[in-house]
């Protein structure tokens, strides 16, 4: 048996509208409805990826900041390749970012200090660092970490790395990936 329901306005049990129809096709969705619905078809970008495009050599005892030269994917043309090997977020794209970054450092002496951090505008974020001590000499290290950083519009992150030993930062296993958090 089939039926007809002829309704100009749908609303929840404490009367707050869901949509509503002006009678010739337009259906209107509450801004709820509308969040809702914008939320299910919602994508966690921008979203980035980049490595090294080939090996980088370090300053032993001092942070230097990774020349991440090869883009994976870039979603909003934010990552700058080139000249500043940064994320910045774009108009109307601030929020919380989950990041990911890797390295690889080759040929560490017994008890080389390696780190890893996230900077954001220039400064360490604090967030995300990672930190390792070679346990025997000539040994290479794979380390990766993550963070979650809040994030205005302008806002940058780019990726240092320090080690006290070794000879390059590895290109085939240095990067650094982005995307914002749905919420």
């Amino acid at each position: 048996m089939a039926g007809i329901l002829k309704v100009d306005k749908y609303q929840d049990f404490n009367g707050n509208d869901i949509m509503t129809s002006d009678g010739s096709g337009n259906i209107t969705l509450s801004s709820n409805m509308t969040t809702a619905v914008q939320a299910a078809g919602a994508t966690n970008t921008p979203s980035f990826g980049a490595k090294l495009s080939s090996n980088q050599s370090l300053t032993t005892g001092t942070y230097i900041k990774m020349e991440l030269a090869t883009e994976l994917w870039d979603t909003d043309s934010a990552f700058d390749n080139s000249t500043n090997y940064r994320f910045t977020v774009p108009s109307d794209k601030a929020g919380r970012y989950m990041f990911v970054g890797s390295g690889n450092i080759g040929n560490i002496s017994d008890g080389g200090d390696i780190r890893m951090s996230f900077y954001k505008n220039g400064s360490d974020s604090n967030q995300g660092k990672i930190r390792y001590f070679a346990g025997g000499s000539g040994v290479g290290i794979y380390f990766t970490s993550s963070a979650v950083i809040d994030l205005s519009v302008g806002d940058y992150i780019e990726l240092y790395q320090f080690a006290t030993s070794g000879n390059h930062f590895a290109a085939s296993e240095t990067y650094l990936y982005g995307y914002k958090i749905i919420e």
